[in-house]
């Protein structure tokens, strides 16, 4: 399993970064390697970096980060690249729902903002993000409902640097639309809290 860790210098926001591939075993070319390495280097963002090929070895990567990574509680942003779409993610050529993810991470992700790359998309109603809140503890969902040609990380590292600077996430919205609304609109950028 793929584990990097991606560190400029120690502070108390980091994001922990899972991606979704076809196989563990075999070194991926992966542009978020370079994204992470440029939030630590621009934005003084801490990050680790994990993959995961199946519901195993991402039940195996939550679990680390839960009950033995000793920086959970510093990590701010949990970043997921998996394929997907509406309400469910894509593992293994399998179809997970939010529901069935929340329940790994049940009432473990308090004062977090759970974050998804545009390769899911992310259009919910109101029950599915409601439940994944409530079960999860986190204080926001967010995403984007629009393809998109390229990855997401362009609006995604401006997005993690004004995290970085409120905890309000009705603020962090209304600042990243007040800088980016372009590239928001463009991506469908959605938070749900």
């Amino acid at each position: 399993m793929s584990d990097i860790s991606i560190i400029d210098e120690i502070d108390d926001f980091k994001i922990f970064c899972l991606e979704g591939v076809e196989n563990i075993e075999v070194e991926n070319d992966t542009i978020l390697i370079d994204f992470l390495h440029k939030l630590a280097k621009k934005f003084e963002i801490t990050s680790m970096y994990k993959t995961c090929d199946s519901i195993e070895s991402f039940e195996e990567s939550i679990s680390n980060l839960l009950y033995h990574d000793r920086d959970f509680k510093d990590y701010k942003i949990i970043y997921l690249v998996f394929q997907g779409d509406e309400n469910q993610i894509q593992i293994d050529d399998y179809y997970y729902s939010l529901e069935e993810i929340a329940e790994f991470f049940q009432g473990k992700l308090t004062d977090k903002i759970v974050h998804f790359s545009n390769i899911k998309n992310l259009d919910l109603e109101d029950e599915s993000f409601q439940y994944f809140l409530d079960v999860t503890g986190a204080k926001a969902l967010s995403g984007y409902i629009n393809p998109s040609p390229i990855l997401s990380t362009v609006l995604d590292q401006y997005y993690f640097s004004i995290a970085r600077e409120t905890d309000d996430v009705v603020e962090l919205v209304h600042l990243l639309f007040e800088k980016y609304s372009s590239m928001c609109t463009t991506l469908g950028f959605r938070l749900y809290h």
